[in-house]
């Protein structure tokens, strides 16, 4: 009985971390396809959550190995900071071409979005395993209950997000700015690791809610 218990607690804040690290995928996947024409987002988001799906996979077979790399959470968080900028200067130029009343803007190719799509499920797809992994501990059933419901969520957010996302552009850059805090948040932690696994003595504070 008590072991469902400490289960059933395992199972909570796993579900819980997936309805928020999948939705910071999705909102990646419905930026990158936001900006491609109406007939090649379906395949966007798509290779999206197939991608997500086999990384998280490669990842919880290491998740254990991964945990002990300092330079883990430095290198996502480069990664998505990378992102971010890169959707940014892509809604900019959309809006300059709009301003200056050009009536075709350009459309950005489906290669680009799928490169930002895989960039961004590397980091992303890190960081829910590492977090999950860091919960379930060695209960594999709960790590394999983690990852199917975050291809889950990841399917049912993605398409409509991208839907969204190019309608109202106020939307668009809210989840530009959430990659971004997310991206800072993961250099403050490798930060953290690396003062603790080189022995710099730096004084860095925990991040808020650490």
């Amino acid at each position: 009985m008590d072991t469902l218990v400490a289960q059933g607690g395992q199972f909570l804040q796993i579900l819980w971390l997936n309805i928020i690290l999948s939705g910071d995928n999705a909102v990646v996947i419905g930026l990158a396809a936001a900006g491609l024409p109406e007939k090649l987002r379906g395949r966007a988001v798509l290779f999206g959550i197939v991608a997500a799906a086999v990384l998280r996979i490669v990842f919880s077979i290491f998740a254990t190995f991964l945990l002990t790399l300092w330079w883990i959470d430095l290198l996502g968080g480069l990664a998505l900071l990378y992102i971010a900028w890169g959707f940014w200067k892509e809604l900019r130029g959309k809006e300059e071409e709009e301003e200056r009343g050009r009536h075709e803007v350009s459309e950005k190719t489906l290669g680009q979005a799928l490169w930002q799509i895989i960039v961004a499920d590397v980091s992303m797809s890190l960081d829910n395993v590492l977090a999950v992994a860091a919960v379930a501990r060695d209960n594999l059933p709960m790590l394999i209950v983690g990852l199917l419901i975050s291809i889950v969520l990841m399917g049912l957010l993605g398409g409509a997000l991208a839907k969204l996302l190019d309608r109202y552009r106020i939307i668009a850059y809210i989840g530009l700015a959430l990659i971004a805090y997310i991206g800072l948040e993961l250099l403050w932690e490798g930060a953290q690791q690396a003062n603790v696994a080189l022995a710099l003595g730096l004084p860095i504070p925990a991040p808020h809610g650490h």
